[in-house]
């Protein structure tokens, strides 16, 4: 279901429409889709809400085709992406969003994050490390190795959404 809603924009203060749609997908609880754009100021705001709460759970996959790159990935506001091999993880925080994409569009947000890094230099070892990451999420994109993506949520929100993906419920205790 559809429904649009008049509010403020929080960059500008004019008039904008908030949209949600509720989701019902297989084998999750129901999602909430909001986005907000505002046309006087360019400010755009998505998010994905999940209206329930589960079993904790950790998903993994190895990425080892270029197909793989096409593996649903549903993270909810508690959940931790990890790629160990190529020592990258996002971790929930104050202003965390969920998301619902692919391992492609995962290592595309790995990499927007390392140019922001870029466009905001520090010592010149930082700059070198971040040109050396980027290559080597490039390679990943392209499958030039394998590598694993782990997906965690205590909250148990978060998928990974493949026959290939292994799921492993937690104790509580746990995570």
């Amino acid at each position: 279901m559809r429904e649009s809603h008049p509010g403020t924009c929080p960059a500008c203060g004019s008039e904008i429409r908030i949209v949600h749609h509720r989701l019902d997908i297989p084998h999750f609880p129901d999602l909430l889709l909001v986005s907000i754009a505002c046309d006087a100021c360019g400010y755009r705001h998505t998010d994905t809400i999940i209206l329930g709460e589960g079993v904790p759970v950790r998903w993994t996959v190895r990425v080892e085709e270029p197909g793989d790159l096409a593996i649903r990935v549903a993270r909810s506001t508690t959940g931790t992406i990890e790629i160990p091999e190529l020592g990258l993880a996002v971790e929930p925080g104050t202003a965390c969003e969920g998301f619902v994409t692919n391992i492609e569009g995962v290592l595309y947000r790995f990499e927007q994050a390392v140019e922001t890094i870029l466009a905001n230099p520090g010592s010149e070892d930082e700059r070198a490390a971040a040109l050396r990451m980027m290559e080597t999420i490039a390679a990943a994109r392209e499958v030039a190795f394998p590598f694993t993506v782990i997906l965690e949520d205590p909250a148990g929100n978060s998928a990974l959404v493949s026959e290939k993906a292994e799921k492993m419920l937690l104790d509580p205790g746990d995570v």
